[in-house]
């Protein structure tokens, strides 16, 4: 008998061993609560959906025809190198975090300089990496937040700026430091301006190297250009807006002989255009007058003597280019749609190159050639245990809102295979000043091809994009008007044959995250449940806590909590202060070290949500920010995801 009951036992721990280890577990960095137990078929099943890898362009060599790319190496983005077109990519740099961007030094390419922060806090230092030795060197002060490293036309020099971070700033004091300094002699940094506030960026030095160009970041819908004298510091502001007038500049260049500047603006147009600038006072010529869309960047090249620039057509770009002899459009390359960044001429050439993105491709490295009208692939991050060519194309949708407004957003639906009514998901982006774009919508591809739900990303009022009016119809007390935009999407999802408004889920990151919550109240009778990740639950708190470097670009959007009426206001629309309204399941998803929405935010609203007896799951990671950004969270992120929607919508 005894016997019977030791080997009854011995089979009941095995078998609980095989089941826990049938079972996804979190790692060390993850805090998860309320999670019910994730198999690890769901793990298997989503893998290659999280397997992309994301090429962009970071630089170009000076003297050879090789780039710096930036691609995920084994956990986060990483400076890799490609030698030629197509050859196999040399990592560079291996760091548990990220690396966002990389610059080479302009005239020999012996080193470039990298920024790097710590567990997603955005407290970046600008690092040296010298090529010959793979030596990384940081040169910029550890105790404050280093950016917009900018180099002089003949690469002895940079230009950067610091700004204080909060754990090192208890008088929550807001200011740029300007600097310039040989970042071969870190000995020689020497700031040359501090400057009031937290928005001035966008530096470029003058084809000489004794001026920069710059600007003053007030709002999304309000910066002016200023050129500073290096040698003596003088600055002066180039734009003023009329009285009562707002106005957007961005991106200043100067010309070849600095009597000029190219930038964007939207001054006398719903959109942001190319322009010319005089620095004698003289009105701008726009140079792209015949295009009724924002110009998303553009670069000059006195080497072609070309300006390349991408409209924004749609939710697609189109890469475009000027003479600059003529000032005159040339004819456009045929590109496949999709959406374009990272761009950048090559050194005395006229290839130009970019990175492209779209619903089947995660984005790799391009350059075209304007003398031979050719185009070029660099690298391919496609995942061959997935068919991309067989993700679904987004189709643009519309509808009309609660009052009469025109919103727009691309529509991902299952094949059909998949019959009846499919359930939805609304996955609303950032910013508030974003955009959807028809580009890679990466793991989402899983739930449209592999679960049959059909996923919608809206662009609410207040998105960028369409033109400033639109841009500013979200602002102040009009908040909560970009809800009722879902709302109003969703009435367009009932009148659809082949989707199901009865099974509707919400989801969005950062202001998404925002809008995700406060749907959860103000829609909670029309959504099955709602995924915020580092989203913003009383505007209140988020403006007292978030770092003090951004709190007043953010108080231009949201409004002004040290106003007892806008505070009363804030309070009244925070979904902090609703959560008894909040009755379907919430996911929320959090980074710790978050410096621009403080992980207060997610543990009050789950704390909050958990006493009104909602059903909640939690997962903060220690070892991330703004978003997970990291490979192992966002595998473990993912199969949470996909278990979070099949209980919600496939029950």
């Amino acid at each position: 008998m005894i016997r019977r009951l030791c080997l009854a036992a011995a089979l009941a721990f095995v078998a609980n061993a095989q089941a826990q280890e049938d079972l996804l577990k979190p790692n060390a960095n993850l805090i998860a609560e309320g999670l019910p137990p994730i198999p690890m078929e769901t793990m298997k099943q989503v893998a290659p959906y999280n397997d992309f890898k994301l090429s962009r362009l970071y630089s170009w060599h000076p003297i050879r025809r090789e780039v710096l790319v930036g691609q995920r190496l084994q956990n986060t983005i990483q400076v890799q190198r490609v030698s030629e077109p197509g050859a196999p990519l040399e990592p560079l740099t291996d760091f548990r975090d990220g690396v966002p961007n990389a610059s080479y030094q302009p005239t020999t390419g012996e080193y470039f300089l990298f920024p790097r922060a710590e567990g997603g806090n955005e407290t970046f230092r600008i690092y040296r990496f010298d090529v010959a030795t793979k030596t990384a060197t940081p040169f910029t002060p550890e105790s404050e937040r280093a950016s917009n490293p900018v180099w002089s036309p003949n690469g002895d020099r940079i230009a950067y700026t610091t700004q204080p971070v909060d754990r090192n700033n208890p008088d929550k004091k807001v200011w740029v430091k300007l600097h310039i300094v040989n970042p071969l002699k870190p000995e020689t940094d020497k700031v040359f301006a501090t400057l009031d506030g937290g928005g001035w960026g966008s530096f470029t030095f003058s084809q000489d190297g004794r001026r920069l160009a710059f600007l003053n970041y007030k709002s999304i819908n309000e910066s002016d250009l200023w050129v500073m004298d290096i040698a003596t510091g003088r600055k002066r502001q180039i734009t003023r807006a009329a009285k009562g007038e707002q106005v957007s500049w961005n991106k200043p260049r100067f010309s070849k002989d600095g009597k000029g500047l190219y930038a964007t603006t939207d001054r006398d147009s719903e959109f942001q255009r190319l322009v010319y600038l005089p620095l004698n006072g003289g009105e701008e010529q726009v140079l792209s007058a015949q295009h009724k869309f924002d110009v998303d960047d553009f670069e000059v090249s006195f080497d072609a003597n070309r300006i390349a620039f991408i409209t924004n057509e749609r939710g697609s770009h189109v890469l475009r280019f000027i003479d600059l002899a003529t000032r005159k459009e040339l004819p456009r390359p045929p590109l496949f749609d999709g959406v374009i960044g990272g761009l950048e001429w090559r050194p005395k050439s006229d290839e130009v190159g970019f990175s492209i993105t779209s619903a089947r491709s995660a984005g790799d490295v391009f350059s075209y050639d304007l003398k031979a009208n050719k185009l070029v692939r660099w690298t391919n991050g496609n995942n061959p245990a997935v068919n991309t060519s067989a993700f679904v194309e987004p189709r643009l949708i519309k509808w009309k809102s609660f009052d009469g407004l025109e919103i727009s957003g691309f529509h991902y639906q299952p094949s059909a295979k998949f019959t009846g009514k499919r359930p939805v998901i609304i996955n609303v982006h950032g910013g508030p000043e974003s955009q959807s774009r028809a580009g890679f919508i990466g793991s989402n591809n899983y739930l449209v091809n592999e679960l049959g739900v059909a996923v919608i990303f809206p662009n609410v009022r207040g998105s960028a994009g369409f033109g400033k009016t639109f841009l500013k119809l979200d602002n102040g007390k009009k908040r909560v008007d970009s809800v009722k935009d879902l709302g109003a999407l969703i009435d367009w999802i009932k009148e659809q044959p082949d989707l199901d408004a009865d099974r509707v889920q919400v989801r969005g990151g950062s202001y998404g995250g925002y809008v995700t919550l406060a749907a959860a109240y103000l829609l909670n009778d029309r959504i099955a449940g709602s995924i915020s990740v580092v989203g913003i639950s009383n505007f209140v708190t988020f403006l007292e806590r978030t770092e003090s470097y951004r709190r007043d670009l953010r108080r231009a959007e949201y409004g002004d909590e040290r106003d007892p009426e806008m505070r009363t206001f804030l309070e009244s629309i925070s979904p902090l202060n609703h959560t008894a309204e909040m009755k379907k399941p919430m996911f929320v998803v959090q980074g710790f070290n978050d410096p621009r929405v403080p992980y207060t935010e997610a543990e009050q609203i789950k704390s909050a949500l958990a006493k009104a007896g909602t059903p909640v799951w939690f997962l903060m990671a220690r070892d991330e920010g703004h978003g997970f950004a990291k490979k192992d969270n966002t595998d473990f992120l993912l199969a949470a995801t996909v278990e979070f929607t099949k209980a919600t919508l496939l029950k």
